[in-house]
């Protein structure tokens, strides 16, 4: 059956598979590690995650005062990462993958910090989408290097540096009056 269908079909499979059977994580750190499922999907589990954190932020700040979202944000942000290090450890560990693709939490992590501090308006939300998984996946220097760190820190800290340089642009376009306030 599986023959039959492209090599990317396989791949998919495989990145299942790994979930699945071979992966002997505790449920809570695959579950956060995954952000709920988020990583399986087949094509930019990476960007999916981005986006519903965006739209979960969104949704959020309806019932946030304005004066409220920073440290909302903040703490999210503090949450996933403190969180998600040892998720992300334990996941990668039970896979014996290094940096696996369907661990999505540090794009959750990074997604928040970029929103820091941001009034929300779909403009902003766009351009922190877009900033934030522009600058990871470039991954200026040092960024490189922080995925080189030890396991689950490795895997979240170069998401929150490529977070810290969206976050900083964001800054910028609100002080120049280019996004709403």
């Amino acid at each position: 059956m599986w023959a039959s269908r492209p090599h990317h079909s396989r791949r998919g499979r495989r990145r299942y598979e790994i979930m699945t059977s071979r992966c002997h994580a505790p449920l809570w750190a695959t579950l956060t590690a995954t952000f709920f499922g988020t990583g399986l999907v087949k094509r930019g589990p990476g960007s999916l995650a981005s986006a519903a954190t965006v739209i979960l932020w969104w949704g959020l700040t309806r019932w946030l005062a304005a004066s409220a979202q920073p440290p909302a944000a903040i703490f999210l942000a503090v949450l996933a990462v403190a969180i998600g290090i040892p998720a992300a450890t334990q996941v990668s560990r039970a896979t014996g993958l290094k940096d696996p693709q369907f661990v999505v939490i540090d794009e959750v992590a990074g997604q928040l910090i970029t929103l820091i501090f941001v009034p929300v308006s779909w403009q902003s939300l766009l351009a922190g989408f877009i900033l934030f998984r522009g600058f990871d996946i470039v991954k200026p220097p040092p960024l490189r290097r922080l995925e080189k760190l030890h396991e689950g820190v490795g895997i979240v800290i170069d998401d929150v540096g490529a977070a810290l340089y969206a976050l900083a642009v964001m800054q910028i376009l609100l002080h120049l009056g280019w996004l709403p306030r």
